[in-house]
């Protein structure tokens, strides 16, 4: 993170941290989409539709879910074009202007401003949630992680989709080579912002492992967790149920 932020990650503040984050989001926010699909070869598509299969929607079509970290709704636009599916989806973001990009994408979706440290809704009032690479963006995501706790209903559903760094030869190289320093030089040219894509890498690196993260789940409330690698590791899906309060 010594790349992009103000030292290295140990000496970096949490509000230099979440400035930091607000205002790359708002900068790149017009090529998020774009650079999404073309940086993944469009298998983000592919990881959200998974994501989703994940979240057990099924077992409350007409509820209320909360799509954290939202950006542009696309993960909040998969739940919501699900056939069956006749909930409502809040769409919770701090960058304000990702989240007026992804209007549209799909109905029953009600965007709203909001930090992910300290959310702006009661209690135990949703069936679910997801959040789609985001919570390493969190300044704090123990607190994070306690706060979706909070808001879940007991029983509801945390899925958390997020980059994840693969171990396997020769899959590893392959993969650091291209997401240090290929990606972060496609990100500069299309998106215009010197350092968003080089934050992008240090901020996976930065990021607990598989077990290190379903640890961290399972001390902020949450049971029956697990991960599924995808890719070949480039991505992990976690998932964990609300413990009863």
């Amino acid at each position: 993170m010594s790349s992009v932020l103000s030292g290295p990650p140990e000496q970096v503040t949490d509000s230099e941290k979440r400035s930091y984050v607000r205002d790359m989001f708002t900068a790149i926010a017009p090529r998020y989409d774009l650079l999404n699909h073309v940086l993944s070869l469009n298998i983000d598509r592919r990881w959200r539709r998974r994501a989703i299969e994940r979240l057990d929607w099924q077992r409350s079509p007409d509820g209320l879910y909360l799509d954290l970290c939202a950006g542009t709704l696309d993960l909040a636009a998969e739940l919501g074009s699900r056939p069956g599916f006749t909930g409502r989806i809040v769409g919770a973001d701090f960058v304000v202007p990702m989240l007026q990009l992804g209007r549209g994408k799909a109905t029953g979706i009600h965007p709203v401003g909001g930090d992910a440290l300290n959310l702006p809704f009661p209690a135990g009032c949703f069936d679910g949630c997801t959040v789609g690479f985001g919570i390493r963006n969190l300044a704090d995501i123990d607190a994070g992680l306690t706060e979706i706790a909070r808001v879940l209903k007991p029983g509801g559903r945390l899925i958390v989709l997020e980059f994840s760094t693969p171990t396997s030869w020769p899959t590893r190289p392959l993969y650091l080579f291209y997401f240090r320093h290929v990606l972060p030089f496609i990100g500069r040219v299309v998106s215009k912002h010197m350092t968003a894509y080089s934050y992008l890498p240090d901020s996976v690196a930065g990021f607990p492992d598989n077990d290190g993260f379903t640890r961290q789940m399972s001390g902020a409330g949450f049971d029956n967790v697990g991960f599924e690698q995808l890719t070949l590791g480039v991505a992990s899906l976690y998932s964990g149920v609300a413990r009863g309060k």
